[in-house]
C-alpha cells in the first residue's frame, strides 16, 4: 500500500568543496546609478556569484515553492558536504521553514577556496543522505501506529537530489554505484531496528552545475531504473540563472504542479500615480485547479511558463473585483498557491492586494460569447488559494430533468419501464433464513444481485432502441422470461405469445417501430418483423441456461421462426409485387415532373420570343431615322388561309397562343421566291445558266451537255 511517496522526503546534497567557491561567469551589474553620477568617480565593476551561492539560490528557492503550496507532509533535509557531511535540519515539522535553512547556511559560509581538495568529497553528503532516508519521521510514525499489526504497509520512499561540479560520466557514475552500497548497508541495519525504516524506493537527481561559458564534461541522461531501489537522472545545467529555472522544473516535476499565468493585472505606475498598466503574474499550483480544462479540452495555453519551462501555462484573464463575499461562489476545490517571481513587483502587489480581505475572480479568456468565470483567488488565515470555481449546473440546483441526455438533450428514456423495473426489485428486510438446494445459508444481498443481473441481462433504457419492450402482446413472455425457474403453466404462456406473434405477422399488422432519424416511410414490414423476431431471440437467450424449461421457450421460438417453403414464395411474391408498385409509382411521379417541366419551359421561351419581336418592331416604327419598312407580303393571303380545324375536345391555352403566334410571323415577312415557285416543295437553282451554258436540268438536279 502506497501511502507515501518519494515526494514525503527529500535530501538536498550541496557541493561545499573548493571548486564550488569559483565564479559563474554571469555578470551582474553592480552599480545601477547611472545617470546621476558624479564626474570623475570610476564605476563600480560589474560581479558575479560563485557556484557555491548559485546552488544554494536555486535549491532555497525550490523549498520555498513547496514549502507555500505543501506547508505539511512534505519534508526537506539539507545536508553540506565537504570533508565531512553537515547535517543543517531534521525531518521534525519545527525545521521545516526556510527562516531555519537559511540561517543553518549562513553559519555554515561560503566554501574556502584555499582548502585542500584531496579532503573534500560529495560522497560524505550522499551517503549522510541515505542514512537520513532511513529515519522514521512524525508522519510515518503516526500512521504505523494506527496501523499497529499492518505496519508493514507504511512505505518509504524517498528523493535525493544532489548538485556538485562532477568530472565526467565515469565520476557520476561511480556516485551512483556508491548511493547503491549505501542503501544496501543500511536497508540490512533498518531490518533489525524500530526506529529505522528500509528504503523500498529511492530517486537519485544528479544536478552537474559549470561555470557559463565552459564546456560541459558530463553528458544528461534521462530517469532509468539501475537497481531495483534506486532510480538515477543526470542534469548537466550551465550555472545562474539556467540552473534556477532547471530546479523550478523539476519542483513542477516532482510535486505535480502546474502553471496559471493572471493576464491584465490593473496597477499604478511608480513614476505616474494616475496612470495604470497591465501586468502578468505567473503562480505554481497543484494541477488539479486545472482538471476541469483537461476533461474538457479547452486548456487557454498562453506559451511556455518563463524560461524553457516544461511545462505550457493556463491563462485566465483579471476581473475586477465586485465584492468581498467568497461564499457567493459556489467552489469544488481549493489550492494553495506560490508565486513564479516572488521578488517582482506584480507578484508582490497581488499578494498584499488578496493578504488584505480582497478576492479576485478570474475569466476564461474567449474571443466571443459571454465570459465564463472559473476560478478565484482569495486568502484564508494569511494563506492564498485558487479556487476552482464550478462553471457548469451545480449541486445546489434544481436537478435536471430525468429525461435529459448527455449535454442536456432530451432523450427518450424508458422513464415509465424504469420505474416499474425500480418497483420489482426494492430491498427489503429479510428475517427469515433460506437455504440453497445444496444445503448452504442464502445470503439475501447476493440473493438480491444475483435477481438485478438476470433482469438487466437485456433491458435497453432508450424506446427507439427496443422494439419487443413498446408491444403489449410480449409483456407475457417478457415478464416471466427473467425468472429463475418456469412453470408449466408459464412455458404455455410465452408459446401462446410467440403464437399471435406469428399471427400478427400472418395478418401483416404494423409494428411500433421508432423512425426516428431516419428518411421516408422507415423499414418495410417484413424488414420489421425480422427485426422484432432477432430481439425476442436475444431475449430469450440472455436466460436460456436458467432451466430447462427456458430451453424449450427457445425451441418453440425458432421453431415459429423457421417458415415453411410456401411461406417463404409467398412473401417473396408480396415483397416482388411492393417493389414493382413502388417503381411503377416513381415512374409515373418522374414523368409527370418532367413533362410539366418541359411544357412550362416551351411556353416560357415562346412568350419572351414574341416580347421581343413586338418590342423590336415597335421601336423601329417609332424610330425618325429609320427608312420606312418594304411591305411585306404575308405567306398565304388571309382568304385563302386554311380554316382552322376545331378540336373534337377542349383547346389548351398553348395551342391558342401558339396559333396566334404562328398567324402574327407569317405576316411580317415576304415569303421567299424559292418556295412560291417549288413543286412538292422542291425549287430548281440556277435556272439562268440553262441559256448561256446550253444545260439542262433534270428531274433530279443533276446537270448533263446537250
Amino acid at each position: 500500500m502506497k501511502i507515501f511517496s518519494e515526494s514525503h522526503k527529500t535530501v538536498f546534497v550541496v557541493d561545499h568543496c573548493p571548486y564550488m567557491a569559483e565564479s559563474c561567469r554571469q555578470h551582474v551589474e553592480f552599480d545601477m546609478l547611472v545617470k546621476n553620477r558624479t564626474q570623475g568617480i570610476i564605476p563600480l565593476a560589474p560581479i558575479s556569484k560563485s557556484l557555491w551561492t548559485c546552488s544554494v539560490e536555486s535549491s532555497m528557492e525550490y523549498c520555498r515553492i513547496m514549502y507555500d503550496i505543501f506547508p505539511f507532509k512534505k519534508l526537506v533535509n539539507f545536508i553540506v558536504s565537504d570533508s565531512g557531511a553537515h547535517v543543517l535540519n531534521s525531518w521534525t515539522q519545527e525545521d521545516q521553514n526556510l527562516q531555519e535553512l537559511m540561517a543553518a547556511l549562513a553559519a555554515v559560509g561560503p566554501p574556502n577556496p584555499r582548502a585542500d581538495p584531496e579532503c573534500c568529497s560529495i560522497l560524505h553528503g550522499l551517503v549522510a543522505a541515505v542514512e537520513t532516508l532511513c529515519k522514521i519521521t512524525e508522519y510515518q510514525h503516526e500512521a504505523r501506529t494506527l496501523l499497529m499489526e499492518n505496519a508493514e504497509r507504511v512505505g518509504n520512499r524517498g528523493r535525493i537530489i544532489c548538485i556538485t561540479n562532477a568530472k565526467s560520466d565515469s565520476h557520476v557514475r561511480m556516485l551512483e554505484d556508491c548511493v547503491q552500497e549505501t542503501i544496501h548497508e543500511h536497508n540490512k541495519l533498518a531490518a533489525n531496528s524500530d526506529h529505522l525504516m528500509q528504503i523500498q524506493k529511492c530517486e537519485l537527481v544528479l544536478i552537474h552545475t559549470y561555470a557559463v561559458g565552459e564546456d560541459s564534461l558530463v553528458s544528461d541522461r534521462p530517469k532509468k531504473e539501475f537497481f531495483p531501489v534506486l532510480t538515477s537522472e543526470v542534469h548537466s545545467v550551465r550555472a545562474g540563472r539556467h540552473l534556477a529555472t532547471k530546479l523550478n522544473i523539476l519542483v513542477q516535476q516532482h510535486f505535480d504542479l502546474a502553471s496559471t499565468t493572471i493576464t491584465n493585472i490593473p496597477m499604478k505606475e511608480e513614476q505616474h500615480a494616475n496612470t495604470s498598466a497591465n501586468y502578468d503574474v505567473e503562480l505554481l499550483h497543484h494541477k488539479d485547479a486545472h482538471v476541469d480544462f483537461l476533461k474538457s479540452g479547452d486548456t487557454h495555453i498562453g506559451g511556455s511558463s518563463r524560461e524553457g519551462s516544461f511545462k505550457e501555462t493556463i491563462t485566465l484573464k483579471w476581473c475586477t473585483p465586485r465584492t468581498n463575499n467568497i461564499e457567493l461562489h459556489y467552489c469544488t476545490g481549493a489550492y494553495r498557491i506560490s508565486p513564479v517571481d516572488v521578488n517582482s513587483r506584480p507578484s508582490s502587489c497581488l499578494t498584499n492586494f488578496l493578504l488584505n480581505g480582497r478576492s479576485v475572480l478570474l475569466e476564461q479568456p474567449r474571443k466571443s460569447g459571454s465570459k465564463v468565470i472559473s476560478h478565484m483567488l482569495s486568502s484564508h488565515g494569511g494563506e492564498i488559494f485558487l479556487h476552482v470555481l464550478s462553471s457548469s449546473r451545480s449541486i445546489l440546483e434544481d436537478p435536471p430533468s430525468i429525461s435529459e441526455g448527455c449535454g442536456g438533450r432530451v432523450t427518450d428514456y424508458r422513464i415509465t419501464d424504469f420505474g416499474e423495473f425500480m418497483r420489482e426489485n426494492r430491498l427489503t428486510p429479510f428475517l427469515d433464513p433460506r437455504y440453497k438446494i445444496d444445503g448452504s445459508l442464502e445470503i439475501p444481498l447476493e440473493r438480491a444481485k444475483d435477481q438485478l443481473e438476470k433482469h438487466t441481462r437485456y433491458w435497453p433504457m432508450i424506446i427507439s432502441q427496443t422494439t419487443i419492450f413498446n408491444m403489449q402482446a410480449v409483456v407475457p413472455l417478457a415478464s416471466v422470461i427473467v425468472k429463475e425457474s418456469l412453470t408449466e403453466e408459464d412455458v404455455l404462456n410465452c408459446q401462446k405469445t410467440i403464437y399471435n406473434l406469428v399471427d400478427m405477422e400472418r395478418k401483416n399488422d404494423p409494428l411500433p417501430i421508432s423512425t426516428v432519424g431516419t428518411r421516408g416511410k422507415g423499414p418495410k414490414r417484413d424488414e420489421q418483423y425480422r427485426i422484432m423476431w432477432n430481439e425476442l431471440e436475444t431475449l430469450v437467450r440472455a436466460h436460456i441456461n436458467n432451466s430447462e424449461k427456458h430451453q424449450r421457450v427457445l425451441e418453440c421460438l425458432m421453431a415459429c421462426r423457421s417458415k415453411p417453403p410456401e411461406e417463404e414464395e409467398r412473401k417473396k411474391r408480396g415483397r416482388k409485387r411492393e417493389d414493382k408498385e413502388d417503381k411503377s409509382e416513381k415512374a409515373v411521379k418522374d414523368y409527370e415532373q418532367e413533362k410539366s417541366w418541359q411544357d412550362s419551359e416551351r411556353l416560357k421561351g415562346i412568350l419572351e420570343r414574341g416580347k421581343e419581336e413586338l418590342a423590336e418592331a415597335e421601336i423601329i416604327k417609332d424610330s425618325p431615322d429609320s427608312p420606312e419598312p418594304p411591305n411585306k407580303k404575308p405567306l398565304v393571303e388571309m382568304d385563302e388561309a386554311p380554316p382552322v380545324e376545331k378540336s373534337k375536345g377542349p383547346v389548351s391555352l398553348l395551342s391558342l397562343w401558339s396559333n396566334r403566334i404562328n398567324t402574327a410571323n407569317s405576316r411580317k415577312h415576304q415569303e421567299f421566291a424559292g418556295r412560291l415557285n417549288s413543286v412538292n416543295n422542291r425549287a430548281e437553282l440556277y435556272q439562268h445558266l440553262k441559256e448561256e451554258n446550253g444545260m439542262e436540268t433534270t428531274e433530279n438536279g443533276k446537270a448533263s451537255r446537250q
